[in-house]
Parts: C-alpha cells; sequence; structure tokens
C-alpha cells in the first residue's frame, strides 16, 4: 500500500474521506509534519525521504518544480495532483484505487492527474 503525504492545501474532505473509507491509510498532512508554509520543493524533498506520494490540487507551480528536481539529478517519490473541479467521490475512489492496485516503486519520478479520463 502507498504512503501518502497531503500538501497544506489538500481539501480535507477528500482527507477525510479517504480515512473513513480505508482505516489504516497511512497519510499525513503537511502541516502535520511541519510543513506548514513550506516551498514545493522542501515538500517534494520530504516526501521523497519519507517515500510518500504527495496529493496535490496545485497543477501550477508543482509540476514545474518536479522536473526542476528531475532535471538536477534529484527523485520524487510520486505526484499525485487532483483536480478542484472534480467531485469529491469521484476523487477519494480514484486516489483509493491507485493506493490498493500500486506499489510504491511504480511511483517514482512520475506525475499522475487525478480524475483518470
Amino acid at each position: 500500500m502507498l504512503s501518502l503525504l497531503a500538501d497544506e492545501d489538500f481539501n480535507g474532505r477528500i482527507v477525510r474521506g479517504l480515512l473513513r473509507q480505508m482505516g489504516d491509510l497511512d497519510l499525513v498532512r503537511a502541516q502535520d509534519v511541519g510543513l506548514q508554509g513550506a516551498a514545493d520543493e522542501a515538500i517534494l524533498h520530504w516526501a521523497d525521504g519519507q517515500n510518500r506520494v504527495l496529493l496535490t490540487h496545485d497543477a501550477r507551480t508543482m509540476p514545474r518544480e518536479v522536473v526542476g528536481r528531475l532535471r538536477s539529478g534529484l527523485h520524487v517519490s510520486g505526484v499525485i495532483i487532483v483536480d478542484t473541479a472534480a467531485p469529491i467521490g469521484t476523487c477519494i475512489d480514484e486516489i483509493l484505487i491507485v493506493v490498493v492496485c500500486s506499489v510504491a516503486a511504480e511511483w517514482r519520478d512520475l506525475i499522475f492527474y487525478l480524475p483518470m479520463k
């Protein structure tokens, strides 16, 4: 099962729904691990060090930060960018599919967008 880090501004309703649906989900929020107000680079660095896939809504700056890390020879443990306009139930269902049906190694240096089209 994947370990997740929810970005500081990630929808709390999605986080609560994920935890309600899967009580043993290994998910922490950025603000719970001292990353409140942290720059994207710091969040990606921490997530990589903890082997956690990042959940974020930041489709504007996060992909650029990921590409910058990769170009400089660093890695990311994976980033899932969730569309803020998608229905919350769809987001929860699709994140849980990803968590249950994949392993951490599959997410190395990958950016993925939800909902699936």
